[in-house]
């Protein structure tokens, strides 16, 4: 199908958006140690990737075009729209940014940041008193910043899906596992039994129910 302009090869909006959402997250999480640079240069090279086919080189549509085109012959590949494969692929029609999956997209983003921000209050707190952080999001989950990153990166594919960001996914998911393991191995050195207590009644990742319905009952 032909197109009245392309929406790539926005380039500054590529580094607009990108060094955006990174200073977002970076005035939140404040990577400190090595660990915490690594942990968001993964995410930061997710975002990059993620803009660069945005608004700059569309490589997902570019090696889906055969297919795309042939089961969607009157699809604009190059058209912004286009973009939003769940909103193709689902057989959505009407403006995908109104869409289901568009809508809980941002309900994950505004979460995911929130959770980073108020996680990085307890921890410098915890950190500046020489305490084991357990209070606030810390007192549901372990690891409530890994958590916010991982919510962040759903929201972005909940919005716009690459072959590229769609391999990354799976991979920051193992690496925020270890960086985890390796956080506790520290904790667990440095707290002892107060470690140990706090890592029996209060989950890795997700929260429990079980918690829930105590804190009801009490």
């Amino acid at each position: 199908m032909t197109h009245a302009s392309s929406a790539y090869g926005l380039w500054t909006l590529v580094v607009f958006n990108s060094a955006l959402f990174l200073m977002f997250a970076f005035s939140f999480f404040k990577p400190q140690t090595g660990r915490d640079w690594r942990t968001f240069g993964a995410f930061a090279a997710f975002i990059v990737a993620l803009f660069v086919e945005m608004y700059g080189f569309p490589l997902s549509i570019y090696l889906m075009s055969g297919w795309l085109q042939t089961k969607y012959p009157n699809l604009d590949l190059l058209s912004h729209d286009s973009g939003h494969l769940w909103s193709t692929l689902l057989g959505e029609t009407g403006d995908p940014h109104f869409g289901v999956l568009h809508i809980a997209s941002y309900l994950f983003l505004g979460y995911g940041f929130y959770l980073l921000s108020t996680s990085w209050k307890v921890l410098y707190h915890a950190q500046r008193r020489n305490e084991l952080a357990r209070t606030g999001p810390y007192s549901r989950v372990r690891h409530p910043q890994y958590v916010a990153f991982v919510l962040i990166l759903l929201g972005f594919l909940l919005q716009w899906p690459t072959l590229l960001t769609l391999v990354m996914f799976p991979v920051l998911l193992v690496m925020y596992a270890r960086l985890s393991i390796t956080e506790e191995a520290e904790m667990q050195k440095r707290f002892g039994s107060e470690f140990e207590a706090y890592a029996a009644s209060t989950p890795r990742f997700l929260p429990s129910w079980r918690m829930d319905t105590k804190r009801t009952r009490t």
